[in-house]
């Protein structure tokens, strides 16, 4: 089945639907540090780099059986201003509208942060949700925690799923596999002895590295970062990966943070030199993403940030598989 991707970024949401025999024919990206990362991994995939605000409907791929991406998500968290719908941000999700009633897909998927489903933003998803069904589609959208999908991760987020309703009555429901729950040494144990430190300015070591994007950022922490604990343990999954290396959790090699005061924590004294940031592969590959996949960057910042933004991979593919059957299940039926 061919797949039409948004907001596309490095590529996350598309690689998992990849795995689980998708093809993305085309995608979009507007912003230059990391479409070149998807354009190198996917070169199967026709990319254009207008903003979507740009694209008139007419010049849109017609021949597809699916939309999916994930709309930004700063108007929505948490952890901004929230102004959701009322900044041009978050109407982004208008434009996802446009596409889904121009190429009339047998189904859609919309990925945000579990923030979009506070209060104060009822009405604009409400707005939402009732404008895809205008569109002919049945719509149901989930709170979904990634750790219970295969990724070592704690990262809550809302999937919206919509089938077309000519072809079918059935609603999407995401079931949680029965699986054991992934932790940080299961994935990135073996990642402790190459890892390196950025060059200065946080710049790239490039091809010194032994395994590609495995460097850290360096630098001083805010009064913000040591507010909370920032340390998982080898057994434990990790922290939400977030769209920034100054936030980006410490390894856990090193010692939980103390707490001081109600908003002030500390590094263990004499452990110091344990406390560092995860390297950029280390977020990859708790992202689910596999070795091969290379980000491209001279700044460690942009490759914390298109990873930080990406869907993990096995979350999308679990996606993927279940709207697979379902649409297999409608086109042997009919």
């Amino acid at each position: 089945m061919k797949l039409l991707s948004l907001f596309a970024g490095c590529g996350g949401l598309d690689l998992g639907f990849k795995k689980a025999g998708f093809n993305i024919v085309w995608a979009n990206e507007y912003d230059k540090t990391i479409y070149p990362t998807h354009n190198i991994n996917f070169p199967e995939t026709k990319m254009d780099t207008r903003s979507i605000r740009d694209i008139p409907s007419n010049e849109l791929p017609q021949d597809v059986d699916g939309v999916i991406g994930g709309p930004p998500c700063q108007s929505w968290s948490e952890a901004g201003k929230g102004l959701g719908i009322d900044d041009q941000r978050g109407q982004l999700f208008y434009e996802y509208i446009r596409v889904i009633k121009t190429v009339r897909p047998k189904f859609f998927v919309a990925e945000n942060v579990s923030g979009i489903l506070h209060e104060k933003h009822r009405d604009a998803v409400n707005n939402i949700v009732e404008a895809f069904k205008e569109l002919g589609y049945n719509v149901n959208y989930q709170l979904v925690n990634a750790n219970d999908f295969d990724v070592p991760e704690d990262r809550l987020r809302v999937i919206f799923v919509g089938y077309r309703q000519d072809i079918t009555d059935k609603i999407f429901n995401l079931e949680i596999p029965n699986n054991r729950r992934l932790t940080l040494k299961d994935c990135i144990w073996d990642l402790q002895d190459t890892v390196m430190p950025a060059k200065d300015k946080n710049k790239t070591n490039g091809d010194a590295l032994k395994i590609p994007n495995n460097e850290y950022m360096t630098g001083g922490f805010s009064t913000i970062y040591m507010s909370r604990n920032r340390v998982r343990g080898w057994d434990e999954p990790s922290f939400t990966i977030q769209a920034g290396g100054r936030h980006a959790p410490i390894h856990p090699q090193a010692p939980k943070m103390i707490e001081v005061d109600k908003n002030k924590r500390i590094f263990v004294e004499g452990k110091e030199n344990l406390y560092r940031r995860l390297s950029v592969r280390e977020c990859a590959r708790i992202q689910t993403f596999p070795d091969d996949f290379i980000f491209q960057y001279q700044s460690l910042a942009d490759g914390y940030k298109m990873i930080g933004n990406a869907v993990p991979v096995n979350l999308a593919y679990y996606i993927a598989k279940q709207i697979k059957n379902d649409i297999q299940i409608l086109e042997n039926a009919a």
